[in-house]
C-alpha cells in the first residue's frame, strides 16, 4: 500500500471538540478528529457530525467525561451531549487488546474518503489510504480489500451507494464489482439500519441515481423487491416511461421531505400487479388503494413508525390518475376531495400530484388544470366552511343522546353521514338543521323496520 504523506493543514475544529481532545490527551490518551468531518472539511463542506477516535477504552472515556451527559448505543462508542449536539467519542477500531493505533483504526473504516484523521495538536491530516486523492477524483473506494470491509458490516454495501449519491461521486470499479457480488450479505442486517440508509438516499438532491445503483448492484431486491416488478413494464399513452422509470422520475420531482419521497417511491408500487390490457391500452384499476396496502406492508417490514406509514399511505390512497384533473370540477367535488385528503394535507396532495404528472415524460394541459384546482382548494380552505366532522355544529354527545348510544363506531358513522350532507350543502351546518336531519334519519330507520 502506498501511504499518503501526512500533510500540515489547518482544520477549524469547534472549541468543544478541541476541549474533548485536550482532556483525553491530558489523561495520557491519543485523540483525533476522524471520519466524515475530516472529509467534509477537505471538501469545504459544512460539518454536521464531529467524531473523535481515541486510544482510551470505553470505560475510561466515560470516566474522563463523567461531568458531561452521555449515552452509549454502539459498542466502543460514547456519545456526549452538549448544547443540544451529539459528539461521538470512540475507542480505536481494530483487533482487541492493547496497542491499538490510529493507523489500525483507519484500516477498518469503510471508504478511503472516510479513513482520514486530523491531529489537532500537530495540525496534520493522517491519510494512509489516499482519501484526499479520491476526493479529487470524485470516487468512493473501499479501504484495503473491499470484501473484508463489507463482511465487517454489510450495511456498507448500501452506504457506498448513499455516499456516492450524496456527493455526486462514482464508485471505484473494483469496489463496484465486489458490491455486486455481495448483496446477499444484507439478509443479516437489521431492517432499521437499511431503512435509515434508504431515507438518506431518498432525501439527496437526485435520489433516482442512488435507487438505480441499488438495482444495478442487485441490492434493492434484498429489501424492496417489489420495486423491480415495474422494471421494463410499459404503461399507457399517458406515460412515456415504464412503471419503474416513472417512479424514479417522480421521486426526483417531489421536495426532499421523507414522507413525500417515500410516497413517490411507493405510489405506483401496485401497478404491475394491477395491469390489464383493454382494447390495446394498459389500465391499472384499483392500484391506488392496493398500493397503499403494499406500501404499509413494505414500510412495516422496514420498521418505519406508524405515523409515517399512515401519512405515506394516505397520500398514495388518494393520489389520482392523470385523467381525473379537470378545472371544471364543482365546488362540491373539491370540498369532497379536501375532506378525503384532509385540509392539512391538501398542499402535499397537490404538490405530489404535480410531481406525478411531470414524471409522465410528456407535456399535458392537465397540469394547468391541477394548478387551478389547487388555487380553488386553498380558497375553500381559507373560508369558514365545514370540512371535517369537528367543524359540525353538533358533536358526538348530541348524537348519543338522540339515538341512545354509547361511545363507539356507530356515533362516528352518524357524524360522517352529517358531514357528507354538509359537504354537499354547507348551509345545513346549523344545530337546528343537523338535528332535523338526525330526526329524519331516525324516522326513516323506524319506518323501514316496521
Amino acid at each position: 500500500m502506498k501511504r499518503e504523506k501526512e500533510k500540515t493543514q489547518e482544520i477549524a475544529v469547534p472549541d468543544f471538540v478541541g476541549a474533548l481532545i485536550k482532556r483525553l490527551q491530558s489523561k495520557g490518551y491519543e485523540a483525533y478528529v476522524v471520519g466524515g468531518a475530516v472529509r467534509d472539511r477537505c471538501m469545504n463542506h459544512p460539518v454536521s457530525d464531529w467524531d473523535v477516535a481515541t486510544s482510551a477504552p470505553p470505560k475510561r472515556i466515560r470516566s474522563v467525561f463523567k461531568d458531561i451527559r452521555s449515552f452509549s448505543l454502539k459498542h466502543g462508542t460514547v456519545t456526549l451531549v452538549a448544547e443540544g449536539c451529539h459528539y461521538e467519542v470512540s475507542s480505536f477500531r481494530g483487533e482487541e487488546g492493547p496497542g491499538k493505533t490510529i493507523q489500525g483504526d483507519l484500516a477498518h473504516r469503510d471508504f478511503s474518503i472516510n479513513a482520514m484523521a486530523y491531529d489537532a495538536t500537530e495540525r496534520k491530516i493522517i491519510d494512509p489510504y489516499g482519501g484526499r486523492r479520491d476526493i479529487a477524483r470524485k470516487r468512493v473506494k473501499a479501504v484495503g480489500r473491499p470484501g473484508d470491509r463489507f463482511r465487517e458490516d454489510p450495511l456498507r454495501l448500501i452506504r457506498a451507494v448513499r455516499i456516492a449519491t450524496e456527493l455526486g461521486f462514482k464508485i471505484e470499479d473494483h469496489t463496484s464489482r465486489v458490491i455486486a457480488r455481495m448483496g446477499h450479505q444484507l439478509s443479516g442486517v437489521a431492517r432499521e439500519r437499511i431503512r435509515d440508509e434508504l431515507v438518506k438516499i431518498l432525501t439527496t438532491r437526485k435520489p433516482s441515481r442512488g435507487l438505480d445503483l441499488l438495482r444495478r448492484f442487485g441490492l434493492v431486491q434484498e429489501f424492496l423487491p417489489e420495486l423491480l416488478e415495474g422494471y421494463r413494464r410499459k404503461q399507457n399513452s399517458y406515460h412515456q416511461h415504464t412503471i419503474y422509470r416513472h417512479i424514479l422520475e417522480t421521486v426526483d420531482q417531489v421536495e426532499p421531505d421523507p414522507v413525500m419521497r417515500l410516497a413517490a417511491l411507493l405510489h405506483d408500487i401496485a401497478k404491475p400487479r394491477h395491469r390489464e390490457r383493454i382494447k390495446g391500452e394498459f389500465h391499472f384499476p384499483g392500484h391506488e388503494s392496493a398500493g397503499a396496502v403494499m406500501a404499509s406492508e413494505i414500510m412495516t417490514r422496514l420498521k418505519f413508525s406508524k405515523g409515517v406509514i399512515q401519512e405515506v399511505g394516505h397520500l398514495i390512497r388518494y393520489h389520482l390518475p392523470m385523467t381525473s384533473y379537470d378545472a371544471r370540477w364543482s365546488a362540491e367535488s373539491l370540498r369532497r376531495l379536501i375532506r378525503r385528503v384532509g385540509p392539512k394535507n391538501i398542499d402535499r396532495f397537490f404538490w405530489f400530484s404535480r410531481a406525478d404528472i411531470l414524471s409522465h415524460g410528456m407535456k399535458d394541459h392537465r397540469l394547468d388544470a391541477l394548478v387551478k384546482l389547487h388555487r380553488r382548494a386553498k380558497k375553500i380552505i381559507s373560508r369558514p366552511l365545514p370540512l371535517e366532522t369537528t367543524h359540525l355544529a353538533i358533536g358526538g354527545e348530541e348524537v348519543m343522546e338522540i339515538f341512545g348510544l354509547r361511545p363507539g363506531p356507530k356515533v362516528g358513522k352518524i357524524l360522517e353521514y352529517l358531514m357528507d350532507r354538509v359537504t354537499a350543502h354547507p348551509e345545513l351546518n346549523t344545530e337546528e338543521k343537523l338535528l332535523a336531519l338526525l330526526e329524519e334519519r331516525d324516522v326513516g330507520k323506524q319506518s323501514r323496520s316496521l
